[in-house]
């Protein structure tokens, strides 16, 4: 099966551009394209992509709140916000609102392609300059951190700072020495501990609370 892929864009050129070269990837499929937040809401709760390609500033409804909607109605969706914008007055309320990857538009499209892909595995797909935005303000769980981590096994603890570094769960067990699936379960036990819903929540957490370098 493909990547579902619903492309959420108001500037035509950039639209039609984004949904030919996909459609060149064997494994994308285009289901749909909303040239508002307004339309790509209908339209994920209709056609129920793998994942919302998904602008920003955009009439009607914007691109922030199209996320929220969607991630309201449904939170398993992936949302990659996909925008010129990268100041932190775009990228927090973004990720606040559930988007699960965070890219500038002058990306190349094979880089697009292959963060797509990563993204829809699960990995967290954050542009450098949103990571750095987001270090001192995500608003994760308000809980002490100090004592979330002391909850964490001394393998948890290896496995995100892996995670933060941006590695697969392939990657991970190669580099610990464990398998695919363990790596699995040590991740869910991380996220249920921590109180976070995903791998980007994860690895931004880890960054600000000192488990790696920024």
């Amino acid at each position: 099966m493909g990547i579902r892929i619903l492309i959420a864009d108001d500037h035509n050129v950039v639209r039609r551009g984004l949904a030919f070269f996909l459609k060149t990837q064997e494994d994308f499929e285009i289901i749909g394209e909303a040239k508002n937040g307004q339309e790509a809401v209908a339209m994920a709760a209709e056609l129920k992509p793998d994942i919302v390609l998904m602008d920003l500033d955009m009439p009607v409804m914007d691109g922030i709140s199209a996320t929220a909607t969607i991630k309201k109605d449904q939170p398993e969706m992936k949302i990659m916000i996909l925008t010129s914008f990268s100041d932190q007055n775009y990228v927090i309320p973004a990720i606040e609102a559930g988007a699960t990857g965070y890219q500038l538009k002058d990306i190349e499209p094979d880089e697009l392609a292959a963060s797509i892909r990563r993204l829809c595995s699960g990995e967290n797909q954050l542009h450098p300059k949103a990571t750095s935005h987001l270090l001192s303000q995500f608003s994760g769980s308000k809980r002490d951190a100090r004592k979330q981590l002391e909850e964490l096994t001394k393998r948890e603890v290896e496995v995100l700072k892996e995670i933060a570094s941006g590695k697969s769960n392939k990657e991970i067990s190669t580099s610990l020495y464990i398998t695919e699936k363990t790596v699995k379960t040590h991740v869910s036990s991380i996220l249920a501990k921590l109180e976070l819903a995903d791998r980007t929540q994860a690895a931004l957490y880890a960054v600000k609370n000192g488990l790696v370098d920024e």
